[in-house]
């Protein structure tokens, strides 16, 4: 009773009511202890972005270059130097998608078909390799696989269609004919068509459809996607050319072709640009692109795209001082060395970096 008189004395001196001076007096002291609960605020997220760059050096001589370190090499994104937080020399086993076009020329078709069991030489036990071609649409031959002993039978099994690089015109619209030509008279009616070569190869939906295969293989493996093809490209894609390189780059994928063609048929604009495109998938993705119309070229070539793709350098970096007003970074890598040819990615996107994590 005089504890509670003392408290509401105490509580007229501070403006405090009544009742909630006698409601604290009968608390239990144990009450009287307990600390105020501090506001709550939302964690604080921070994320962490690194970029993998594989990079191959070669010397003047088309030769890979091995022996470098760390410090031979400065990377820049958007031209603003990075710091290189991890390096590595070793070699990497790959994830591969053998993507081989299914619509060759009749003069190219004869010696990819006799090249093709030599594409198995140039994969090892801890690869992983997936058979694919594509015309019009991709189709799968063979899943991922690890035993190099299935890859070659089901690449001896494999039969490549082929196309003349002539449209054959409809003889039903034409006049009198004699040996293929019109009458001395003018009756004779020019047969119609054209005489170039109508292109269905979805170059773009084949590569996209690959990386998506690859997606989910993991960054302890190489992954690229390695096309046989004479670069023709037509204009009915469902994926963009840019839809596609995002595509890539956003898995770590790059793209490895060897051109089976050396000169391109007169009038095939398709394949022109087709040729352009590949070059650039393989350019922006840090592949390579190899030129061989032979045999011998190709069974040479197939072992030198994997060898190429397993020995690159790796180095990664966490972007600092780059603007986030656009999506895609261009991304540089210098070796101070002379005489030195370096190839690597190109690009990277905020957005792949989001994503991954």
């Amino acid at each position: 009773m005089i504890r509670t008189i003392a408290a509401l004395a105490l509580g007229a001196l501070l403006g405090i009511s009544a009742p909630a001076i006698a409601q604290d007096a009968s608390a239990p002291r144990a009450n009287s202890q307990a600390q105020p609960e501090l506001p709550q605020h939302p964690p604080l997220v921070s994320r962490t972005y690194t970029v993998i760059v594989p990079v191959t050096v070669k010397d003047r001589h088309g030769q890979l270059v091995a022996g470098l370190q760390q410090e031979d090499f400065q990377i820049f994104a958007d031209s603003v130097q990075q710091r290189i937080e991890n390096f590595s020399a070793d070699p990497m086993p790959l994830s591969a998608v053998v993507l081989i076009d299914d619509d060759l020329p009749d003069r190219a078709v004869s010696q990819v078909q006799k090249s093709l069991v030599s594409i198995s030489a140039g994969f090892g036990p801890m690869d992983e390799v997936a058979l694919v071609t594509y015309d019009q649409f991709p189709s799968t031959v063979s899943g991922f696989t690890f035993n190099n002993d299935k890859l070659f039978t089901q690449l001896q099994r494999l039969q490549l269609d082929s196309h003349s690089n002539m449209v054959i015109a409809d003889p039903t619209t034409a006049g009198p004919m004699v040996n293929g030509k019109g009458l001395p008279d003018g009756t004779g009616i020019p047969l119609h068509g054209s005489q170039r070569y109508v292109e269905h190869d979805a170059l773009e939906d084949a590569i996209y459809d690959s990386a998506g295969m690859l997606k989910s293989r993991g960054r302890d493996r190489r992954k690229i996607i390695f096309v046989i093809s004479d670069g023709a490209d037509s204009s009915h894609n469902v994926h963009t050319f840019d839809e596609t390189m995002h595509y890539l780059l956003s898995n770590d994928i790059s793209v490895y072709s060897i051109s089976v063609t050396h000169s391109l048929p007169f009038g095939r604009k398709f394949t022109q640009h087709g040729l352009s495109n590949l070059d650039k998938f393989a350019t922006q993705t840090g592949g390579d692109t190899y030129y061989a119309g032979k045999q011998r070229d190709l069974d040479r070539l197939y072992s030198q795209v994997t060898e190429e793709a397993r020995n690159q350098y790796t180095l990664t970096f966490t972007p600092h001082n780059i603007s986030i007003a656009k999506d895609y970074h261009s991304i540089e890598v210098r070796v101070d060395r002379p005489d030195l040819t370096v190839t690597s990615r190109q690009f990277y996107y905020d957005s792949e970096l989001l994503g991954s994590q």
